[in-house]
C-alpha cells in the first residue's frame, strides 16, 4: 500500500492515541481525532487551553497509534507544526467533521489551533493474517529507521532460530535470513542464538 492508504486507516479509526512529553520530560497520552489525511500529511486540532497544546509548543515530537476492527495497527512518529491561516484550516476541519459543530458551536471553534504532521515515519502491523505482516513507511520521504533483527555471517547454520521462531519467518541459507515483513521483533532468535550471530538493527 501507499503511505496515504496507511494514513487513511488512522483517519477511518479517527479516535487514535497521541503521545507527547511535557516540560519535565514526562510522557502523556490521550485520544485525539484525525481530522484530515491528504498528500501524506495528518491534520488535527486542539484548543489553546489544553495541556496537549502547551506540550506541542514545548516539544512538537508526537507518536500516534490506532487499530481498526480488523486488528490492523498503524503507528506514526513525527513533528507537529501549528498551521498558519488557522481560521481556514479550522473551517475546513469542521466542514469535513460535522460533529465538531456540536462540541464547539458557532465562533467558539476558533479557540482551536490546527496542526499538521508533514514528515515522519510509520509502521503498519497486521495481526489478522498468519504469518503477521508489517511494513514501514515514510511521510514525505523522511528516512525510515530500520528495526528488528538480522542474521550476520557469523551464523553456523544450526537452525535453532528457524525452529523456535513463533511466526516461522526465518529461512535457511548462508547465513539464515529473517523475512522482515513477517517478523514480530520478539527477540527470541536473538536471545537463543548459540553464537550471537543475530544482531539488533536499532539500539534504543
Amino acid at each position: 500500500m501507499e503511505t496515504n492508504n496507511y494514513l487513511q486507516i488512522l483517519r477511518d479509526v479517527k479516535d487514535v492515541a497521541f503521545a507527547t512529553v511535557d516540560a519535565n520530560g514526562m510522557p502523556h497520552v490521550r485520544i485525539i481525532d484525525i481530522m484530515i489525511v491528504e498528500n501524506e500529511k495528518i491534520y488535527f486540532c486542539t484548543s489553546r487551553g489544553k495541556d496537549f497544546h502547551q506540550q506541542l509548543l514545548h516539544n512538537n515530537h508526537v507518536a500516534i497509534t490506532g487499530m481498526n476492527k480488523n486488528y490492523q495497527m498503524v503507528r506514526v512518529s513525527g513533528q507537529a507544526q501549528r498551521l498558519e491561516n488557522n481560521a481556514y484550516w479550522i473551517d475546513r476541519i469542521f466542514e469535513e467533521n460535522s460533529s465538531m459543530n456540536d462540541v464547539y458551536p458557532g465562533k467558539s471553534r476558533y479557540i482551536l489551533d490546527a496542526f499538521v504532521i508533514e514528515e515522519g515515519e510509520g509502521e503498519f502491523f497486521d495481526l489478522s493474517v498468519s504469518p503477521i505482516n508489517r511494513y514501514s513507511f515514510s511521510l514525505n520521504k523522511k528516512p525510515i529507521t530500520l528495526k528488528g533483527f538480522v542474521i550476520s555471517d557469523a551464523c553456523i547454520g544450526c537452525g535453532k532460530c528457524m525452529r523456535n521462531c513463533p511466526q516461522q519467518c526465518i529461512v535457511e541459507g548462508k547465513p539464515y535470513e529473517i523475512i522482515q515483513e513477517h517478523c514480530l521483533h520478539c527477540g527470541l532468535c536473538y536471545e537463543n542464538c548459540p553464537v550471537k550471530a543475530i544482531q539488533r538493527r536499532k539500539t534504543i
